[in-house]
């Protein structure tokens, strides 16, 4: 209706969803305009805003109808965080706690020591935290922009977390809180499948915790889960691939026995 011509530009100034929205209507409309990511919440100034992908959720799961389309621009001002709530800002270290955890130990560790400042968010720390998040990325994407690859590390936690807000309707669960508990899963697959320590499990089950983030799910089928997960996008002939930790600031991605998936379902608190 407003006569946007192909050199027209979108404006995305909000939060991560309105992000994916009007990235993907980008993408689409005369089949790719410009857009430029304006994030107003910790979660899109961290990772959505970054990296291109756009799309919109699905009964079948989440974004899964999709694009890669990269903005012409990221905008990030931490003024527009003072306003956020406390709920929401936590979710977003999530995704703060995460790259450090596939990418840079030095990172993750500075950040865990800086978590209280940063949940509060004050200090020099939140700067540092946006900036390296971004950084971190931007490079992964850099180097595989189609997740043919590595790119595939930024989803650690996201399978778990995804399978929890499709089976609570996408209303109970923020997308951060989810991501995190699904962070705290990971390490105990990661444990199971023994490629980290019990020790990791509780370094990053006690700093999401601190960070205001659920550790647990409650009551939530594991085999519900497990069908759930099993229509993920990174899933691949039938079988559910998942990003493990094979130490903090180092990831790979495994294809995970079934009895194992249900173990650790049940340690975070599945039935």
């Amino acid at each position: 209706h407003a006569r946007v011509d192909r050199r027209g530009l979108i404006v995305a100034l909000g939060g991560g969803v309105v992000g994916d929205i009007a990235g993907f209507a980008a993408s689409l409309y005369m089949r790719g305009i410009r857009y430029v990511q304006g994030p107003t919440t910790l979660l899109a100034q961290v990772d959505s805003s970054v990296g291109g992908k756009t799309g919109v959720n699905h009964p079948g799961g989440k974004n899964l109808i999709g694009t890669f389309h990269q903005p012409s621009g990221v905008i990030s001002d931490t003024a527009t965080l003072k306003t956020l709530p406390p709920r929401e800002f936590s979710a977003g270290l999530a995704e703060i706690l995460k790259h450090g955890l596939i990418a840079d130990a030095d990172y993750f560790e500075r950040m865990s020591a800086a978590i209280d400042s940063l949940r509060a968010g004050t200090g020099p720390s939140l700067t540092e935290a946006i900036a390296g998040s971004c950084e971190i990325k931007a490079a992964i994407v850099a180097r595989d922009e189609k997740e043919a690859g590595e790119r595939a590390v930024l989803n650690l936690g996201h399978t778990f977390g995804h399978a929890i807000e499709a089976m609570t309707g996408y209303s109970h669960w923020l997308h951060g809180e989810a991501v995190g508990c699904g962070l705290v899963l990971a390490a105990h697959l990661s444990a199971a499948l023994n490629l980290s320590t019990e020790d990791m499990v509780h370094t990053i089950t006690a700093v999401v915790a601190r960070a205001g983030l659920p550790t647990r799910v409650n009551g939530l089928s594991a085999l519900t889960a497990i069908e759930v997960m099993r229509g993920d996008k990174k899933a691949d002939a039938g079988e559910t691939r998942f990003i493990v930790l094979d130490r903090i600031g180092k990831a790979s991605q495994r294809t995970v026995p079934q009895a194992v998936l249900l173990k650790t379902l049940i340690a975070g608190g599945f039935v």
